[in-house]
């Protein structure tokens, strides 16, 4: 093995392990908006601190990358504002839908949201990008669409915080793939567009006498960190993504949902054999999903004409 084959490898393994510490984040990140809620810190403040020291984080990182530039370039386009203003709103929606979730004993519902988000992002490809479906993709839809049905009847209804945190996932990543900025600028602006609302909100409820910074130097230092960490996780993720395979991102994006899942069933949460049996098929859905990735990555690629 050549130095230069070796440095490649580890650079991939480096990225591995930074990818799936990226998706360990997201999984845990529940017990830190817990340990706000349980501090009478209600969603839509948690959400205003995320978004507002989020900020400075995500600036640190576009002057790490030198970005600066970019940044100067992408606000003098009112086309890709626009566009990264989309985002902004669906990340936010993802965002708000998540930490009501987690804090009012749903977190099950977080997880089989993430599990149907690479069903939804095949979905959404075919319908407005007309991406072709082979077999795997069909069957895997075909089983999620079971799970649900399930879901929906253990549950006496459908599982809309699961369907709003796929679908307004999935889509937030549809806008950025259409988006001419890198990862660390994109998520620069997207804090910025919020953020500017975040600290009007964060403004008014402090000076009604209901906001919480300050008050305990625990819930300050976890409304701060919920800002650093969103950004750094993203950035990771980004890092990530540029040098593993797409199959292997395919992977990684299980961890997540998965940990969610075993810490929804230690908090007790109601888990009955139909609800089982749901998250069979959704299960089953994203092995069918990870299976056909996996092939399609093993293709020889065609030689350029």
């Amino acid at each position: 093995m050549t130095a230069q084959q070796k440095a490649a490898g580890d650079d991939q393994r480096t990225a591995l392990a930074v990818g799936a510490g990226c998706y360990v984040i997201w999984g845990l990140l529940p017990l830190l908006f817990q340990y706000l809620s349980r501090g009478h810190v209600g969603p839509w403040e948690i959400l205003a601190h995320r978004t507002l020291w989020a900020i400075p984080a995500a600036g640190v990182f576009v002057l790490l990358a030198r970005q600066q530039s970019q940044v100067a370039a992408v606000l003098r386009q009112p086309k890709v504002l626009g566009m990264l203003a989309l985002s902004a709103f669906l990340i936010s929606v993802n965002w708000v839908v998540f930490i009501i979730a987690v804090n009012t004993g749903r977190v099950l519902d977080t997880s089989l949201g993430y599990f149907i988000t690479p069903l939804f992002n095949i979905a959404s490809g075919a319908l407005l990008l007309r991406e072709r479906l082979d077999r795997w993709s069909l069957v895997a839809i075909g089983l999620a669409v079971i799970g649900i049905a399930l879901q929906t009847m253990a549950l006496g209804h459908l599982p809309i915080f699961s369907i709003l945190l796929a679908l307004s996932f999935s889509s937030y990543g549809l806008v950025r793939k259409r988006v001419a900025a890198d990862a660390q600028t994109g998520l620069f602006i997207e804090c910025l567009i919020i953020g500017a609302i975040g600290l009007i909100y964060v403004v008014n409820v402090e000076q009604s006498g209901a906001g919480h910074f300050l008050g305990d130097n625990g819930v300050t230092f976890a409304l701060l960190f919920s800002g650093l960490i969103t950004a750094l996780s993203l950035v990771m993720f980004s890092w990530a993504a540029r040098r593993i395979p797409l199959s292997a991102i395919g992977f990684l994006q299980f961890i997540a949902p998965s940990i969610t899942f075993f810490m929804g069933l230690a908090q007790g949460e109601a888990f009955t054999a139909l609800r089982g049996a749901s998250f069979s098929f959704i299960w089953a859905g994203a092995a069918v999903f990870l299976w056909g990735a996996w092939r399609r990555g093993r293709k020889p690629a065609l030689a350029p004409a």
